[in-house]
């Protein structure tokens, strides 16, 4: 994972594809209405934003990774900015801290990625969530912290979606294009 050089043009167009594919899929899962209700606090939905994001990271490297986090910024921010930037800091600090550790070659490695990319998205969003309700939906800081376990239970559940689908999908590509990868 991120061992192999790739020309500059390859990245560009990898991070360009990857970028339009999480906006496509925000967006078609969005009209479809698709996007699956986490049954403890509707108004938040589970979705496969992160999985581009995650695929960008393993492929090209964290810059990658934050180039397809802000094309999806955009594509959400379109119907809603608060929200855009909550699900991009997610998506971002998720892979931030899986890169700390992924270019291990080792298992022990990938499943520390694994766990630190969702400690860091929970704590990422927790820390927005306890500035955003607030200053932006006016509520009390105490009724933030209320919502807090559920807020991190979201957030873990979707990070793993978005982890879990992006490697599945790296090792499906990895399989059928070895030559694409090189570990």
């Amino acid at each position: 994972m991120i061992t192999k050089k790739y020309s500059r043009t390859v990245v560009i167009a990898g991070t360009a594809l990857f970028g339009t594919l999480a906006f496509i899929l925000d967006w078609a899962l969005k009209l479809a209405g698709l996007k699956i209700l986490f049954p403890l606090l509707p108004i938040l939905r589970y979705d496969l934003d992160g999985i581009p994001i995650v695929l960008s990271l393993l492929f090209f490297g964290l810059p990658s990774g934050a180039t397809t986090s802000s094309i999806l910024l955009l594509a959400i921010s379109f119907r809603d900015v608060v929200g855009a930037s909550m699900k991009a800091l997610a998506e971002f600090s998720t892979i931030l801290g899986m890169a700390l550790v992924i270019r291990r070659k080792s298992r022990f490695s990938w499943a520390l990625a694994c766990i630190l990319g969702i400690i860091t998205r929970v704590v990422a969003m927790t820390a927005a969530n306890l500035a955003v309700f607030p200053l932006i939906y006016k509520s009390t800081l105490e009724a933030a912290i209320l919502l807090l376990p559920l807020l991190t239970l979201f957030n873990a559940t979707q990070g793993i979606i978005s982890i879990a689908g992006g490697y599945f999908a790296y090792i499906a590509i990895k399989r059928r294009i070895p030559r694409l990868v090189k570990d």
